[in-house]
Formats: structure tokens, C-alpha cells, sequence
């Protein structure tokens, strides 16, 4: 395990979106999470107050950008106004969820590149670098002209696999064609072979069908199937993939996404769907409410301190990607 060197100068910040995560960050690393205090005026205007000395200092302000997203996104774009006039040395931003990533390019005419708008008010904030994991599309690094740490939680998902002893048969299967590079990357960790869902709904149609795609490519007939994705949001199309690789004849389906954004009743239809249990990881905090039988957490905050303490240390990261 990799130990941080010459702390003394390094602060740590939590805002509002994931307070458990950053806690649980903080103490892996072995340093308290500063003080700041996040106030909002009677019609919702955002007050940030730094209640510490960060002068000098390397900052990480950890902040998922889910819901409330705007909230969220405010909240970070003022918090670090506040550190670079409280004169912090380097100020790094830790985004575990990198809210509006899905609007990376123009699908159609005149729609904007909204991810491209993200990156360009961090940079514009003068930030010095982006932590982030699991971007729904990688090529939103590119739109930074500062380093971005772009995280992977693959392995986390492949050593619980491994620790599941689930079966020799499996198969790992993208819900989409979109998704195919995901799944192979999972299927790589994992030796197994890969399958695609032939979903031919758009996203926007996919929010109200309730369609079973006819199609699936590969074989899953009999085999345990683990349906990968990046996000789970309104839980359709997961549902439907279960639906469709059940129709296909695979014996058990499990369903694996990173950011777990469970908008709507996407507990109670992932709840009922052939799913034996969804995997997701804690990059976005879940209320009581969002949580439901099937749902198993496993937690990046191993895989963010190590990052955090190799920019710190300047180790490189790509361990963190093999190990």
C-alpha cells in the first residue's frame, strides 16, 4: 500500500454530494477532511466559506456532480473560486461521477456538447487537474487541456467476481453496441468471452420502451451472464437486457454498473427484473430510499486514495490500472 509523503501542506475537502465517500477517502489516507462550510441564501444562491488556512497548500475537493446535479456543479465551481482567492497552491479536483459525461457529442442538429461545456468551466475555474472515474465516454479527457486521472473501476468488479466464485461459464455482455469496449475490457479481467444485446433503441426512445430486443450476439445459452454498463438510470435497459438474455436461456444474469444514478423507480424495476443482484459502486451517494434487495455496493475508496496519494507523491498511477 502506498503511503503519502510531506502531508503537512495537503488539505482535503468534501462538499456536499458524497460526504461518506470523502470520509471514508480522508481516513484511508490518514488525514482529517478540512473545514468548510456550504450556505445557501433564501432564494438558493450557494455561499461556500473555507473555515482554514489553504494558503500554499494542494488541495482535493472530492464532488460527484449527480443529483441534485446543478447543485452539485455550483457548489464545486464556487468551492474552488473560494480556494484559488484563498491563494492554494494547486487546487485538484476529485469527481468520482462526472455529471452531463453522457452528452459528449452532437447526435443530432443543434444539440449542445454539454460534457465540452463541463470541462471548459473547471478549466476556466483554473483548476489543476481532474480525478474522475468511468467516464461514459473516454474521449471527454480531450476535452482538457489539463491532466485528467481517468479511473477505472474494472478491477474492483473483477476481484469481486473472482471473490463470488460464480461459475467458470460466464459470459459478460454489453447491453448496447456502444457499450462493446467496456464489456471486452471486463471480459479481459476476467477470462471470459462476450455477448451484445442487440438494443436498437436511442436513448431518448429507450426512457419509455419497454421493447425486449429480439437479438442478442454470442452465445449466452446456459451461462451465467454479467451485463456491464457505466451507469444505471432509469433501469430500463437493464431490465430489458436481463429480459432478453433470459429469453436467450442463460441460467443466472447479473447486472454491473459503476454509477449507481437510480433516477425515478429505477429501484423497483430493477428490483423486479430476471436480475439476481446489481453491482454498482459508491461514486454517487444513495439515499435509503434508492436502495432495494438485489443491490450490492462496493466501494472506490481505496482506488481514489491511491490515486490521491500518487499525484501527491508523483508516483505514477498506472499501477492502479493492473493491479
Amino acid at each position: 500500500m502506498t503511503e503519502i509523503k510531506d502531508a503537512k501542506d495537503v488539505r482535503l475537502f468534501a462538499l456536499n454530494s458524497n460526504e461518506p465517500l470523502a470520509k471514508s477517502v480522508a481516513d484511508k489516507i490518514g488525514l482529517p477532511l478540512s473545514k468548510a462550510s456550504v450556505s445557501h441564501f433564501a432564494d438558493g444562491e450557494i455561499k461556500v466559506t473555507i473555515d482554514e488556512s489553504v494558503r500554499g497548500c494542494e488541495t482535493y475537493v472530492i464532488q460527484s456532480v449527480s443529483d441534485p446535479v446543478n447543485t452539485n456543479l455550483m457548489e464545486l465551481l464556487i468551492m474552488v473560486d473560494a480556494l484559488r482567492r484563498a491563494s492554494a497552491a494547486k487546487i485538484n479536483v476529485v469527481m468520482p461521477y462526472y455529471g452531463y459525461a453522457r452528452q459528449d457529442r452532437k447526435a443530432r442538429s443543434r444539440e449542445p456538447i454539454t460534457a465540452k461545456l463541463i470541462a471548459n468551466l473547471l478549466e476556466m475555474d483554473k483548476i489543476d487537474r481532474l480525478i474522475t472515474i468511468d467516464l461514459h465516454a473516454a474521449q471527454v479527457q480531450g476535452f482538457f487541456d489539463i491532466p485528467v486521472d481517468h479511473l477505472q473501476a474494472t478491477q474492483l468488479f473483477a476481484k469481486y467476481v473472482e471473490k463470488r466464485d460464480l461459475d467458470n461459464d460466464i459470459v459478460v455482455v454489453s447491453p448496447d453496441h456502444a457499450g462493446v469496449s467496456l464489456a471486452r475490457r471486463f471480459a479481459e479481467k476476467i477470462k471470459a468471452p462476450i455477448a451484445i444485446v442487440d438494443n436498437r433503441n436511442d436513448e431518448v426512445r429507450e426512457r419509455s420502451s419497454q421493447e425486449v430486443p429480439e437479438y442478442v450476439i454470442g452465445d449466452v445459452k446456459d451461462k451465467v451472464a454479467i451485463i456491464v454498463d457505466d451507469i444505471v438510470d432509469t433501469g430500463i435497459r437493464m431490465s430489458l437486457s436481463a429480459k432478453a438474455l433470459q429469453k436467450f436461456g442463460a441460467k443466472k444474469i447479473y447486472g454491473v454498473a459503476t454509477h449507481a444514478v437510480l433516477s425515478g423507480d429505477a429501484p423497483q424495476v430493477l428490483e423486479d427484473s430476471p436480475l439476481e443482484e446489481m453491482w454498482v459502486t459508491d461514486t454517487i451517494e444513495l439515499p435509503t430510499e434508492k436502495e432495494f434487495n438485489k443491490l450490492h455496493r462496493l466501494s472506490v475508496a481505496d482506488l481514489l486514495k491511491e490515486a490521491i496519494i500518487r499525484v501527491h507523491n508523483h508516483q505514477s498511477i498506472h499501477e492502479l490500472f493492473e493491479h
